[in-house]
């Protein structure tokens, strides 16, 4: 019988000692603690490598992200570049500011959907342009 996705995800997060972090941080969650900065744990050595093992898995890693690259471009990286790359990418990030709101699906539910400051701005740009 073959692993469900449940067990293979946690299979993975044990084997690079994510688990105990995870499970801390739920846990947390449910105390109602919140959470401001995480960079620490974001880029632990093996959470990189714990995060870099599931998107090589992911189905939409043929896709070109945004830097232009797939996972495949940078699958003959060692480990250890690998890291380095994604903490020196991580080092300058700044999200921007999103905001929250609700579209109508097809079933007749509403679905969050999170817009950055892009995307709202190309708004008026495109319904202007159609009509």
């Amino acid at each position: 019988m073959a692993p469900t996705t449940e067990n293979t995800k946690l299979r993975h997060n044990e084997y690079y000692g994510q688990q105990s972090t995870l499970d801390e941080l739920y846990d947390k969650r449910l105390d109602g603690a919140k959470f401001n900065n995480q960079t620490k744990k974001i880029v632990e050595e093996n959470n990189i490598l714990l995060a870099y093992r599931n998107i090589k898995a992911n189905k939409g890693s043929k896709t070109k992200g945004t830097d232009g690259l797939t996972i495949k471009d940078i699958s003959d990286r060692t480990n250890h570049q690998v890291i380095k790359m994604v903490k020196g990418r991580l080092r300058h990030y700044r999200p921007q500011s999103i905001s929250r709101v609700e579209i109508l699906k097809d079933n007749g539910k509403l679905r969050p959907l999170g817009n950055s400051h892009y995307v709202r701005s190309t708004y008026p740009a495109v319904y202007t342009s159609n009509t």
